[in-house]
């Protein structure tokens, strides 16, 4: 039987017998036949994206964003990748937005890019009995483990940017960007950036996120092809390093390529934080005229790098989209319509000549 969400309502007007009083959304269980309601605390914030700018991993959720609404339905847990990021505050933000709007708090935690802290967190969700449970998996693989518990619970789970591929992890729904897609793009304008010369490219990866191993994916096929029955002008992917997807490790993943290739031509970074890191070890060694970049994401650093030209072209995500599209599916499954279980958003290629003309930085 659904779990009824105006029940305290429906106690106080028993006695009028009002047939009409059944306005809850349900929480499906797999195990039982009645869902149990989510608990948990909303807490401030006074960052402006809405969020701190760290958590520490293994405790409970420690806030949800923004005042709590009038009618409080449900709980929903996210595990970030890393809120040091701020595409994963983004994520956060809409989807605690679009959450509130329908009565529901959410509950956020940091997993700072460990699967064991972010295993943790979804411990402590199946423990406060939350509505739905959304991660950006920090493994791809390692969390299936964890997700598997939240199935044995009746906690339906979702993912969002980041993908689960662990076997028998079931997950409702993935709302993320088409990486493939964007990692094609990326291809494209590298072609575009290096022109007939070619040259040597490095990659600066994150392997860990199914996301990555997307662009990189795309970004080599369009690479092959361009190669293909080519004489003169091939491009040559001389490395893939671990960038981290932060600045600090995708500067000094740069700064290492740079020493072993003097001559490099080009990096394809997977996220804008790791591109301006390697911005910065380009301008360390003076090398900053002579590598095209190609970024990810289009986060406003990372547009603010395209219009300077410090970084050629992006392929644009829109992780807005991607909390509210969550939050959405969150709700279609709560009220049993069938979910999608594939939302792929696609980039779009964002070069200078955009950014001249973005509003965003005016």
């Amino acid at each position: 039987m659904p779990r009824v969400r105006c029940a305290l309502w429906l106690l106080t007007f028993l006695a009028a017998t009002v047939a009409s009083a059944g306005c809850g959304r349900s929480t499906p269980n797999s195990t039982a036949g009645n869902g149990a309601e989510g608990t948990g605390s909303p807490g401030g914030s006074s960052s402006e994206s809405g969020l701190p700018s760290s958590a520490s991993p293994g405790t409970a959720p420690d806030t949800a964003l923004g005042a709590s609404p009038a009618t409080d339905n449900g709980t929903i847990g996210f595990s970030a990748l890393t809120l040091k990021n701020p595409f994963f505050k983004i994520i956060a933000d809409s989807l605690s937005a679009e959450a509130q709007k329908h009565g529901y708090q959410v509950l956020v935690n940091d997993a700072e890019r460990d699967v064991n802290s972010q295993s943790q967190h979804i411990d402590n969700y199946i423990a406060q009995r939350v509505t739905a449970i959304v991660i950006n998996p920090a493994d791809r693989v390692a969390i299936g483990p964890a997700i598997k518990k939240a199935n044995e619970a009746g906690i339906p789970v979702f993912t969002c940017d980041l993908e689960c591929v662990a076997e028998d992890a079931r997950v409702v729904a993935h709302i993320g960007t088409d990486n493939l897609q964007g990692g094609r793009l990326a291809g494209e304008a590298m072609i575009e950036a290096l022109g007939e010369a070619g040259g040597k490219v490095l990659v600066l990866h994150f392997k860990q996120a199914n996301s990555c191993v997307l662009r990189v994916q795309g970004f080599q096929e369009v690479i092959a092809a361009h190669n293909q029955d080519r004489q003169s002008g091939r491009i040559e992917i001389v490395a893939e390093l671990d960038g981290g997807g932060l600045q600090d490790e995708g500067f000094a993943a740069a700064a290492d390529a740079l020493q072993a290739h003097p001559d490099l031509a080009g990096i394809f970074a997977i996220n804008d934080p790791s591109a301006l890191g390697a911005w910065r070890a380009l301008k360390q060694a003076g090398k900053q005229d002579q590598v095209k970049l190609v970024g990810f994401d289009g986060q406003l650093e990372g547009k603010q790098a395209i219009k300077e030209g410090k970084i050629y072209a992006d392929p644009i995500q829109f992780p807005r989209q991607m909390g509210v599209q969550t939050m959405e599916s969150i709700l279609k499954y709560l009220d049993g319509d069938p979910v999608e279980p594939s939302q792929l958003i696609p980039t779009q290629l964002y070069r200078q000549s955009d950014a001249l003309n973005d509003p965003e930085l005016q």
